[in-house]
């Protein structure tokens, strides 16, 4: 059974300690040394940043977010032990961990921080498929002469990597296609490295939930399993042409998937779709001007991410959630794609102005899209219907170069101080 070591990086050929260097973390696949799909996902990204940057919460339960009503983005595995997980209710996560550390999410350093691992990780292959800032598709095949070494033990090496140099750990996946190497890196966190190949693709998938597809919400799954979908098994037993009726082009993904196929290709620098941040309020908001304030240090967020990827928008999108949990979005196009916080507020702010009266308001975000690279384009220059933009825009480069050096909080405009 071919098997690799963790620690040392060697192969050798039948399960068990490491031959070489006594290690017991080793690997063992009758096909982990021919795969070369990854997909990285590091453990609880954001927690882990704050851990590392203040050793006294290494033990101590971590959730990343704000507020009683906002939710929470991310918690580290202490929390998750309590039931904590993404997404939930602030006050849910407290009264499940009333003892956590709450933090507001500082984007900035989890940037910097990604852009590190992404280094690390073009370094190891060329062909690198973001997926957020977290987690990324990697193909390793073609890449042995390189490293002399097979993809599985170039992972292991990159894994390593990953926590010697941003003091970050991660889990791996290693399989034959994307689907399923991402399914792998989820099955044994955190730190973990799991292998699935291709002959046991039917039997590996077969028991599991429909949930396991990958974009199978809540909402899909409750539908799948009241027409009798309840596992990948089910999905393989129904016929194609009934599953393409039911459900449309989802149907055919769901039967391929159901199935172990999916040919999608690692691609490098594939297009992201979108950059937007949001927050939920304590209490209901309708002040104008209180919504405005919000609204810029949101813009500020969005510009930052943007700026950090050398991408800028052509739209922007404001939405906002209502007392009674009614979402509401409003769009603009713009003349030439932006990643200034300056005009993303702008923007944003006439786009509020058209919903303000069916506040108050308990969320507001506001995001860009159709993302180009930046320069194709961009705004560095005045608008012509505005003869202050260009100026805005100088002040908003420079106010980035003092940020860049004495920190996120060196600078702010007053708007953003209510």
């Amino acid at each position: 059974m071919p098997t690799i070591c963790r620690d040392c990086y060697e192969s050798f050929e039948r399960p068990g300690r490491c031959p070489a260097c006594r290690s017991p973390r080793t690997l063992s696949h009758p096909e982990i040394l021919t795969l070369g799909i990854a997909h990285i996902d590091c453990d609880a990204f954001y927690a882990s940043v704050e851990k590392r940057d203040d050793p006294t919460l290494a033990d101590r339960p971590v959730i990343i977010g704000g507020g009683r009503r906002g939710v929470v983005s991310t918690a580290c595995y202490v929390a998750r032990i309590r039931g904590v997980r993404s997404a939930m209710p602030m006050f849910k996560a407290l009264a499940l961990c009333p003892e956590a550390v709450v933090i507001p999410p500082r984007m900035e350093t989890y940037v910097a921080v990604s852009r590190q691992i992404r280094t690390l990780m073009e370094e190891a292959t060329p062909l690198v498929e973001p997926l957020s800032l977290d987690e990324a598709f990697l193909d390793l095949r073609g890449t042995q002469r390189l490293h002399r070494a097979p993809p599985a033990i170039t992972l292991a090496r990159l894994i390593a990597r990953i926590r010697s140099e941003t003091g970050i750990d991660a889990s791996a996946g290693l399989s034959h296609n994307k689907f399923l190497a991402k399914i792998a890196s989820d099955l044994d966190k955190p730190r973990g490295y799991s292998v699935v190949g291709e002959a046991e693709t039917d039997t590996f998938l077969a028991p599991r939930p429909v949930s396991t597809i990958w974009g199978v919400g809540a909402a899909t799954q409750k539908k799948l399993i009241a027409d009798g979908f309840r596992t990948i098994a089910d999905l393989r037993r129904a016929d194609e042409a009934d599953l393409t009726a039911r459900y449309g082009a989802m149907g055919r993904r769901l039967a391929a998937l159901a199935r172990g196929e999916d040919a999608r290709l690692v691609t490098r620098n594939a297009a992201m779709k979108s950059i937007s941040a949001e927050t939920t309020f304590d209490e209901d908001i309708r002040d104008r001007e209180t919504l405005e304030a919000h609204l810029w240090r949101l813009a500020v967020r969005v510009a930052d991410r943007a700026k950090a990827r050398t991408l800028a928008g052509r739209r922007v999108t404001v939405k906002v959630r209502t007392a009674d949990f009614r979402a509401l979005t409003r769009q603009s196009a713009l003349t030439s794609p932006t990643q200034l916080a300056d005009r993303i507020f702008t923007t944003g702010r006439a786009l509020l102005g058209l919903i303000l009266s069916q506040g108050p308001f308990r969320l507001v975000g506001v995001g860009i899209s159709d993302l180009l690279p930046e320069g194709e384009g961009d705004d560095a220059s005045a608008d012509l219907l505005d003869s202050q933009a260009g100026a805005r825009a100088r002040a908003e480069r420079a106010s980035d170069r003092i940020r860049a050096r004495f920190g996120a909080d060196s600078i702010a405009k007053g708007r953003s101080i209510r």
